[in-house]
């Protein structure tokens, strides 16, 4: 048995992009910004940003590009995929891609100074590759 879901709350880093396929099946195309925040050992709040390229098709895809607008906080529930792809200068860049397969719409529309205010970066470090430190054990 296989098993692939992940669930990402999140605000909206763009506008939806709606096209259509040559077979007129409706896509939709954003990205969505999670921010953890922690204390470092200097006691110090940290943010880290992570960013998602969540796709929706069908009916929901029409849903999406109507009523979400950059900035929105938004739930999806999909399928996660890391895609790893050499950008024009010779990088290796690494994008995670959701299929989304369930969308809900949170709280109203944002108000300008509620929209994070975080630059998209092609690969945020995972929080596994730094060290475990006392004050990050939960008990």
């Amino acid at each position: 048995m296989s098993f692939n879901k992940i669930i990402i709350v999140g605000h909206l880093g763009r506008d939806p992009e709606l096209r259509y396929t040559p077979q007129g099946k409706p896509v939709c195309d954003f990205s969505v910004a999670t921010t953890d925040r922690r204390r470092d050992q200097n006691g110090e709040t940290k943010e880290e940003t992570t960013w998602f390229r969540v796709t929706f098709w069908d009916r929901q895809a029409e849903i999406a590009s109507q009523y979400l607008a950059k900035g929105r906080q938004v739930y999806i529930e999909g399928r996660l995929r890391a895609r790893e792809w050499t950008d024009r200068e010779g990088r290796v860049r690494v994008t995670l891609e959701v299929t989304g397969t369930e969308l809900h719409m949170l709280g109203g529309a944002p108000k300008a100074d509620e929209v994070p205010k975080v630059e998209e970066t092609s690969k945020t470090p995972h929080p596994a590759d730094e060290p475990i430190t006392d004050d990050d054990i939960p008990f």
